[in-house]
């Protein structure tokens, strides 16, 4: 790499806290901002009709299902009449069965096109072989992540791509946000070894901001702004992301063959999990999630949605469409745009540009949090990124699949407010029947009594109809694994997968009502004006103590024994309906501090997945050259501790 040479756009190089010879020459590029009530500005995206069909079958079966739940709830409820309460509470419940049966009706599409041997890939993916006429950038948008981590990731990556002799098309940028002059010469630091030891491979730049206007989004924009002229594409992958040189090869080589592809987004697998939340979440992408992946694409075709990593994007396009303006007034709901990656899908689909999903593609894997309270403090900065999603929805400019996508996020976090207060209302229902006194002679003119009779079979068809539709994607995802395993000729691979799968389910049931409450709390936070802030993603493993998760669980544990105390007390029957989510919460602490612990050897068989089993040649070389940076950084603590790079790991 030259470091004579600097970047200085506009005089601007008081932005930054790192060395300017870390940077290549600037190549400016204008990032405008976008009004989200104009006209779409390019060739409107037409699905074809049979996608169309698609959709309408999608919907309108979701439509079906949730009008013969409600029809049959309905019957249930009313005995002879219908009150107040037993309307909002059917409200509130066909609301949250509606949802859960559209996605359901989304899996089985994905599992219908995966069963048949179709590939749900809404874009073609060249093999790796061929030529490659543009350079791409590699951006790693960083915030207070672990440097050696990081480093060994590129490396490994940039090893793949020499190996292949592509490494020439590909330049390596750590963009950072971290804060603090400590923290960051820690960075540059790493970075600037690493470029040292990748000289000559591919060119590593680094540049930590100043100021970290609009977080993730206005630190792309700032790259896109002073460099983006120069790479026609760029690959976003976030700090636990991993890209195989292969895929990255097969992404670039798609996007100069489709012009008008905007953007690709593959479908990471969830990898280097140790603790058992994370190796739960791990089978279930393993398991679950492919189908779920591909009735999206199946249904989105070239209007996808972007998740904010592990995805290529055509610079220019992003440069004139993607431009994020800032939402009148205060955060929650004002200010910069959180969530910015649904946004940017929907900008780049406005503009004519596809938006594309790969779910089939592999070689691209990203991390995941180590406990509960990571997860749930991730998951109450996505709640606040998607409910502000609300005040653009309803813009004239947006498009119809982009309101769907828009709208869908923000559902995804207001359904488990609805579901919370639909079991309030519901054992609100039971203590009102306590009280109530039936009205055996509902009309004037009658002389015989009319009894109160529940409808029996009705009550049955709605328990049975909804645990179908619950389970219908884990059974046709264990379907699928199971067919998978024996085509690969696994050792006891069913039965590892079916008891997986029974372990999945159980442990699932236990954290739903957790998550559920921690959500509402979050919603009800965001409603109330409250902003989630920007905090560090916590990504190592970390000793979660027993007190600690009482501690942070208390208010749920409480709150699980008081919906006990009062169930029992208004009818000991209500206690087995509200069973799980009882349970849940009783054990919330015992449950957060459980998924916490590292998995057994028992634990981590069941849930395991193919890369933990043997893992790919690309995470082996991550992790190792990982730890080779860990080991320089012990022995160079300060800038000024020169001890040499660590040498470049083997494959």
């Amino acid at each position: 790499m030259d470091m004579s040479k600097t970047s200085d756009v506009h005089g601007e190089l008081a932005r930054d806290s790192s060395d300017p010879r870390l940077l290549p020459a600037g190549a400016p590029l204008a990032m405008p901002e976008q009004d989200f009530g104009a006209d779409p500005s390019g060739p409107r995206l037409r699905p074809t009709a049979g996608v169309l069909a698609m959709r309408v079958a999608l919907f309108g079966g979701a439509l079906l299902a949730t009008f013969a739940f409600g029809y049959e709830l309905q019957r249930v409820l009313s005995v002879i009449g219908m009150t107040p309460l037993q309307i909002v509470f059917l409200v509130l419940s066909t609301l949250a069965f509606g949802w859960i049966a559209l996605g359901s009706l989304s899996a089985a599409l994905g599992f219908i096109s995966l069963a048949s041997g179709d590939r749900p890939d809404n874009i073609e993916l060249p093999e790796a072989r061929g030529p490659l006429s543009a350079r791409t950038a590699l951006l790693f948008p960083v915030y207070h992540e672990e440097p050696a981590r990081i480093a060994g990731t590129i490396e490994a990556i940039a090893g793949e791509l020499e190996q292949l002799g592509r490494a020439t098309a590909f330049d390596v940028f750590v963009l950072s946000d971290t804060r603090g002059d400590e923290a960051g010469q820690a960075e540059e630091q790493v970075y600037r070894g690493l470029a040292e030891r990748l000289a000559g491979v591919v060119p590593v730049h680094y540049r930590r901001r100043r100021e970290n206007k609009a977080r993730k989004a206005g630190n792309i924009k700032d790259w896109v702004e002073r460099f983006g002229a120069a790479y026609p594409h760029f690959v976003i992958l976030d700090g636990d992301s991993v890209m195989s040189g292969e895929t990255l090869i097969r992404l670039a080589r798609a996007m100069e063959a489709k012009p008008r592809a905007g953007l690709i987004q593959t479908v990471p697998r969830l990898t280097g999990g140790t603790t058992v939340l994370q190796r739960l979440q791990q089978f279930a992408s393993q398991v679950y999630g492919p189908i779920v992946a591909a009735g999206m694409a199946m249904w989105t075709r070239d209007e996808g949605n972007y998740w904010g990593h592990n995805a290529i994007i055509r610079t220019e396009a992003f440069a004139s469409a993607a431009g994020l303006p800032e939402l009148p007034g205060r955060p929650p709901f004002g200010g910069h745009i959180q969530s910015h990656d649904f946004v940017e899908a929907v900008l780049l689909q406005r503009a004519g540009y596809g938006v594309h999903m790969a779910p089939t593609l592999d070689g691209s894997y990203e991390g995941l949090p180590p406990t509960l309270m990571e997860l749930v403090v991730r998951d109450r900065r996505w709640a606040q990124g998607n409910l502000q999603h609300l005040s653009i929805v309803g813009a004239s400019g947006i498009t119809g699949m982009g309101r769907v996508h828009l709208a869908m996020g923000a559902l995804s976090y207001l359904v488990s407010a609805i579901w919370a207060a639909s079991l309030v209302v519901g054992v609100m229902l039971a203590l009102q029947s306590q009280q109530m006194i039936p009205n055996y002679f509902p009309g004037n003119r009658s002389l015989f009594p009319t009894w109160p009779v529940m409808d029996s079979g009705a009550a049955a068809r709605l328990f049975l109809g909804t645990m179908g539709v619950v389970l219908l994607p884990k059974v046709l995802g264990l379907i699928l694994e199971v067919r998978r395993a024996r085509a690969a000729r696994e050792d006891f691979g069913a039965l590892r997968a079916i008891s997986g799968g029974l372990v999945e389910t159980v442990l699932s049931i236990l954290l739903a009502p957790i998550l559920m409450l921690t959500q509402t709390v979050a919603v009800t936070e965001i409603i109330l004006g409250r902003d989630s802030g920007w905090k560090a993603q916590r990504r190592a493993n970390g000793e979660v103590t027993l007190g600690d998760a009482m501690r942070f669980h208390m208010p749920h544990m409480l709150l699980g024994v008081a919906t006990a105390i009062i169930s029992y007390n208004v009818a000991p029957a209500l206690v087995a309906w509200m069973s799980p989510v009882i349970l849940g919460l009783v054990l919330a602490g015992f449950v957060g501090w459980f998924v916490a612990k590292p998995a057994g050897p028992v634990m981590s068989a069941l849930l395991s997945t193919p890369e933990d089993r043997d893992p790919p040649p690309i995470l082996r070389r991550a992790v190792a050259a990982g730890d080779a940076w860990r080991q320089w950084l012990a022995n160079a603590p300060s800038p000024a501790n020169d001890v040499g790079v660590p040498a470049r790991s083997a494959a």
